[in-house]
C-alpha cells in the first residue's frame, strides 16, 4: 500500500485535475499553495482558484478530492480549504504553464 506525501498527492493532482477553461493542470496554473499530510493518514490541502467568483470552483474541489481519495483509499480525509490569501495571479503560473498560454 503506498503512503501518501505532499509530493504524491502534488503528482496526483498535476496529472489528473485541469482547468476544463484552459486546459492546464491546476498545479501548474498555481492554484494548490499547500499539502500537508499528517502521520499519512489524511490530506490538508490549501489552495485557490483563478477568481473568486470562479464558476467551475466546486468541479475543481470535487476534482481534487475524488482523484486523491482514487489514489489512497485508507485516507481518513481530504479536506481542501479554500483561500484567497494571497490571491492568484499569472505570476504563480509554472513556466511550462507561461509557455503554453503564451505568457512571456
Amino acid at each position: 500500500m503506498n503512503t501518501a506525501t505532499a509530493d504524491s498527492v502534488r503528482e496526483i493532482i498535476r496529472e489528473n485535475v485541469f482547468d476544463p477553461e484552459i486546459g492546464i493542470n491546476i498545479v501548474d496554473l498555481g492554484l494548490v499553495y499547500d499539502i500537508e499530510v499528517p502521520e499519512g493518514k489524511r490530506v490538508d490541502l490549501k489552495m485557490t482558484l483563478t477568481s473568486p467568483g470562479c464558476p467551475i470552483g466546486p468541479q475543481i474541489i470535487r476534482g481534487v478530492q475524488t482523484y486523491i481519495q482514487k489514489a489512497y483509499p485508507d485516507l481518513e480525509a481530504v479536506n481542501v480549504h479554500l483561500v484567497w490569501d494571497p490571491l492568484w495571479s499569472p505570476d504563480m503560473m509554472s513556466q511550462e504553464a507561461r509557455d503554453t498560454l503564451g505568457f512571456f
